[in-house]
């Protein structure tokens, strides 16, 4: 369950953290390159972070959780980040927005990632892109940019010629890369619900069908703002950003876009999945209507005969008759087998 801690009626730049304490202990990361060299460190203290803050190459700084506001503070002050902005990073409830601070940008953004039970999980990442660094603030360990880290690691591509704007945008392509991932996991449910729904819906269905409306609702909330964060990077006359990365961009906003479109097409077919399992229901429950119907059609003949001679009047001539019992008997059986032959001519059954 989140904490319930607010920042309301704090002055600004208050930094309290608001969300779910995820880790118990801050972890600090750093990677530092160029075209020829690369230092990488791990479980780093605040205080190395700042030898870093005047390097020649390019800096990378991940923090792993964000309930420690000392932590966050101290790296605010040796890169002088506003406190408004460290704020923002302390606030896990942040919808996807950029701020352009001049020598500095930020940039808010939801990771989703699937957990073991293959639920949608959304966990909030603060981008702080600078002339010669960024930072990024996650709110556990675990992440989508191993690939990013074993690209510096391999030289591969050119992420280490480049300037930091190019790892900002190699961060922001890879979260929105990880929707793919997601959108495909979520494809195959709904294959499997399509299945279930027009063969055997259960009450588990329902539930599995509204889970699933639930977790696209997390997703669009996610993904909806992206468009317009690429869109204002792409637009941006910041210096930070280089006119090559620019073309980079483009690509990140058709991708957005793409999982944009994916997503309201499964939307789409998870409000008809849920039109079809009412309608499924509604036809199940229309056979065994139809059913008990034909069975009291067939009984009703069969009932008036026995309630005739079940009147125990004393001059009716069949009851002492020898063979009255076994006469009746055939008769309602013969009822019964013209009653079943008519139905099925009739195609009622």
């Amino acid at each position: 369950m989140a904490e319930k801690i607010s920042s309301y009626g704090m002055p600004p730049g208050t930094l309290i953290h608001v969300g779910k304490k995820r880790m118990e202990k801050v972890s600090i990361s750093l990677m530092d390159y160029n075209d020829k060299n690369l230092i990488e460190k791990n479980e780093i203290s605040v205080k190395e972070c700042k030898t870093f803050a005047d390097s020649q190459g390019v800096t990378w700084i991940n923090v792993d959780g964000l309930h420690d506001p000392e932590v966050i503070e101290k790296i605010g002050a040796d890169f002088n980040i506003h406190p408004l902005l460290l704020e923002d990073v302390m606030n896990t409830e942040q919808r996807p927005k950029v701020e352009d601070f001049g020598k500095y940008m930020y940039f808010t953004l939801k990771m989703v990632y699937l957990d073991g039970r293959k639920r949608i999980c959304v966990e909030q990442i603060s981008i702080i892109l600078g002339d010669t660094y960024v930072i990024s603030f996650q709110e556990q360990t675990g992440d989508v940019f191993e690939t990013i880290r074993q690209r510096l690691r391999d030289k591969k591509g050119r992420i280490r010629s480049q300037k930091a704007d190019y790892l900002a945008y190699s961060l922001i392509d890879s979260i929105i890369d990880n929707y793919f991932v997601i959108l495909e996991s979520i494809g195959e449910v709904i294959e499997e619900l399509e299945e279930e729904v027009v063969e055997q819906p259960t009450r588990k269905t329902l539930q599995n069908i509204h889970m699933l409306k639930r977790n696209m609702l997390y997703l669009r909330r996610s993904v909806w703002p992206l468009r317009e964060v690429i869109s204002y990077l792409q637009r941006s006359e910041s210096d930070l950003i280089e006119d090559n990365t620019g073309f980079y961009l483009r690509d990140v906003y058709d991708h957005t876009i793409q999982v944009i479109d994916t997503l309201e097409s499964f939307r789409d077919m998870v409000s008809g999945m849920l039109d079809i399992y009412l309608s499924s229901i509604s036809n199940k429950m229309n056979e065994v209507m139809k059913v008990l119907t034909i069975i009291a059609t067939i009984f009703i003949p069969l009932t008036f005969i026995a309630g005739v001679y079940g009147m125990n009047f004393k001059f009716m001539p069949e009851l002492q008759w020898k063979w009255g019992y076994f006469v009746t008997l055939g008769v309602m059986l013969v009822v019964v087998i013209g009653m079943i032959i008519f139905i099925k001519r009739k195609k009622w059954l």
